[in-house]
């Protein structure tokens, strides 16, 4: 008799004590490249440590906690002591730049915000210190910002000392300070039902909401994506995708915490780090989008690393081609390469391929709905159901389902029907075996390498740049990227703005992603009769211009 599925209840802090006190001498979290190694038992104490460090700077029960960086190695080491005491772990992209990052600090109401030095050509310590003047000014713990109202604290996430900024060892010395009886007291407070985890999302309409998940949303879904893909404590995942994204917190990391494996952690992506560590490590598994295992694939000392132990892995993030698929299994060795679909709000995993699903069926759907989910594709006209075959919208309701929008009832209310239905915006097809391919979007997202961009946040961004009468945003096809961000631009009369003022424009405000690859100049957009933009048609638009100047989407 098959064994009954059941959800977990363990909190993320239950699943840390529980795999130190079972497996303490065994490997958790591995830098490969620096050779900093993590047992369980060394990860948990490091953990409470931070925890009472955070405790003495007023972190408690529901204070939202932000963190800037890329995956260093104290990134997890915030998220479970957040965790433990109850707190939320709002996550930043790290491709932000000033206004986005301070749109988000404000409407999450961060208390105490994590950084590091920042990325490419982005300084974390000059647009802190740009958005919160008074560091300089105040004492740390006491900084008041009129802007900020509910920002206490800025943590320089190294030994470097900034002012106004406490750092790493800082907050540890700090928790020296703290007796074990006030972690414990704080620890008694978390229930699996708390929220533990806000990532900014576009969502399906308008600008970035925090997707508030709880302990139970991310946990399940980490149960059942290892369960679905056969992980054990034997398992050693190469984790090579961005914290601060679903695809990071909970596919990769609560996988690994609720099978009690190896993490071995790539700082920022860079194909030659990830293969290294694979052929060190002995890596089972490896997860990325697909531009990630192109670029692993494409390095030219791929043949020099031994990627045999590898078996298994998730590309997600953008429609993964069944060229790419079919590479992987071959020249790395991942025979049972799976994907996941889903979103922010479902936790991400709505619908999984796993081990036992055929490797066409792993290569052309998005597998079938993960256990104890319900998956619908529904008539967005009627709200009926789709009988197998016909496009519908993907929708699902379960565990998985975001607890809501952060302060946001309506937009919450927009996604989330009475009847308990998440709409995801995608359009979808379910075969009569049960499998789901996706075919379209309803919503105007663009996915770009894995990244989520909404349109209107970019056409309101170009409205203010002298000589633009109006903006559309759109996709444009990618082979590399899947899709990358088009601007059709109708310019003022007696204006000359060319494309790279455009582009120049965006450079340095808005994160690297968003700014726009092709820009198109046009007199019109294409109408429907009642005059509503039909901005699926500019697509075609996109590949009808770039034809005509010789150029193919790259």
């Amino acid at each position: 008799m098959a064994e009954e599925i059941k959800l977990s209840d363990r909190t993320i802090g239950d699943w840390l004590e529980y795999w130190a006190a079972t497996t303490p001498d065994r490997e958790f979290l591995v830098y490969s490249d620096r050779d900093l190694r993590f047992t369980w038992e060394q990860f948990n104490r490091r953990v409470d440590d931070m925890a009472k460090g955070l405790l003495s700077i007023g972190i408690k029960y529901g204070t939202h906690i932000g963190i800037w960086a890329t995956n260093v190695p104290d990134w997890l080491t915030f998220l479970y002591a957040g965790a433990k005491i109850g707190a939320v772990l709002v996550t930043v992209n790290t491709n932000y730049k000033q206004n986005e990052l301070e749109f988000l600090v404000k409407d999450s109401d961060i208390q105490t915000l994590c950084i590091t030095d920042g990325v490419f050509d982005s300084s974390y310590i000059d647009m802190v210190y740009a958005m919160l003047p008074e560091l300089r000014e105040h004492q740390r713990s006491y900084m008041r910002s009129e802007r900020f109202p509910e920002l206490r604290n800025v943590v320089y996430i190294g030994q470097e000392k900034y002012r106004g900024m406490y750092n790493t060892s800082e907050i540890l010395l700090l928790g020296e300070n703290v007796d074990g009886e006030e972690l414990e007291n704080a620890k008694s407070k978390v229930d699996c039902m708390d929220v533990v985890n806000m990532q900014y999302t576009s969502g399906t309409t308008g600008f970035p909401k925090g997707v508030m998940l709880t302990h139970h949303n991310i946990v399940n879904n980490g149960v059942f994506t290892g369960d679905g893909m056969g992980f054990t404590a034997d398992d050693r995942l190469c984790c090579c995708v961005p914290l601060f994204h679903c695809f990071g917190v909970v596919l990769a990391s609560m996988n690994v915490l609720t099978h009690g494996c190896m993490q071995v952690m790539v700082e920022k992506f860079d194909p030659l780090v990830v293969l290294a560590s694979i052929h060190k490590e002995r890596c089972t598994a490896l997860y990325g989008v697909p531009t990630m295992f192109i670029a692993e694939m494409n390095h030219p000392m791929f043949d020099m690393f031994d990627l045999t132990s590898l078996r298994t892995g998730i590309m997600a993030g953008s429609l993964c081609p069944i060229e790419v698929m079919r590479a992987v299994t071959d020249r790395m060795h991942i025979t049972h390469i799976t994907s996941v679909y889903g979103l922010t709000e479902s936790s991400p995993g709505m619908t999984h391929s796993i081990l036992e699903d055929s490797f066409e069926d792993r290569c052309t759907t998005v597998g079938r709905d993960y256990p104890l989910t319900e998956v619908a594709v529904i008539d967005p006209e009627t709200g009926v159901e789709c009988p197998p075959g016909t496009q519908g919208e993907m929708c699902c309701r379960g565990y998985l389902v975001m607890k809501g929008y952060y302060k946001n009832p309506e937009a919450t209310a927009e996604v989330i029907d009475e009847n308990g239905w998440l709409h995801s915006g995608d359009l979808g097809i379910k075969d009569e075996r049960g499998y789901y391919r996706i075919t379209g979007r309803i919503k105007d997202m663009i996915i770009r390498g894995g990244e989520n961009i909404y349109p209107r946040e970019i056409e309101e961004f170009l409205y203010h740049l002298e000589g633009v009468k109006d903006v559309q945003v759109a996709a444009v096809p990618s082979k590399k990227y899947g899709e990358e961000v088009g601007a059709f631009v109708i310019r003022k009369e007696e204006t000359a703005i060319t494309e790279d003022v455009v582009k120049d424009f965006c450079r340095g405000k808005i994160a690297r992603h968003k700014i726009p690859k092709y820009v198109f100049f046009v007199d019109d957009f294409p109408m429907t009769g009642s005059g509503k933009i039909q901005k699926f048609k500019l697509r075609d638009v996109a590949l009808r211009l770039l034809a005509e100047q010789g150029v193919e989407p790259a």
